[in-house]
């Protein structure tokens, strides 16, 4: 039971040190674009996110554009959850030729693996889980750097087996 909380403490402290990349209050704008197989636009939103106080806002209902990305997607609200472990099955695998640790998170029926790159604490993949299984993934393909700070500007979600992507591109960060 000691080496469990131990690992569980580690595990935090991984998932605590990448939430540190994430600006607390901080103003993102850019697009939503859906994309079919063959990489044409099919929906596509300018979306404006406000994070301030601890409270996270977009300026539409994520649920009413049509698309197969979630409130999760675009906040990662999951990063807050405290209910932290390590994927020991898929220890030291790496995303984009980075070495990452896998954690899973979970809050009551809901669980996500992440991929956090060990260095830099930077949250490199993520994955949502039903059934044991992977249902949606999510993956920065592009960083930029806005003013000081790096930070991913092109994400890719995906539902597993729905035939399309969605990115999310962050355009400005004030």
């Amino acid at each position: 039971m000691m080496i469990a909380a131990i690992l569980a403490a580690t595990a935090l402290q991984l998932v605590q040190e990448c939430r540190t990349a994430i600006p607390a209050d901080v103003t993102l704008k850019g697009r939503i674009v859906q994309r079919n197989r063959r990489g044409i636009p099919i929906v596509e939103k300018n979306y404006t996110l406000v994070r301030k106080g601890g409270e996270t806002t977009l300026d539409f209902n994520i649920d009413e554009l049509g698309v197969d990305v979630t409130w999760s997607d675009i906040t990662l609200d999951y990063l807050w959850w405290d209910d932290v472990s390590f994927d020991e099955t898929n220890e030291g695998e790496s995303v984009n030729g980075q070495k990452c640790k896998i954690v899973v998170l979970k809050k009551g029926d809901r669980t996500v693996r992440a991929w956090i790159e060990e260095k830099h604490g930077a949250l490199m993949q993520a994955e949502e889980m039903v059934g044991g299984k992977p249902h949606r993934r999510l993956w920065g393909t592009r960083i930029k750097k806005f003013g000081d700070r790096w930070m991913a500007n092109v994400m890719e979600t995906e539902t597993i087996g729905s035939g399309h992507r969605t990115k999310i591109i962050v355009e400005e960060v004030e």
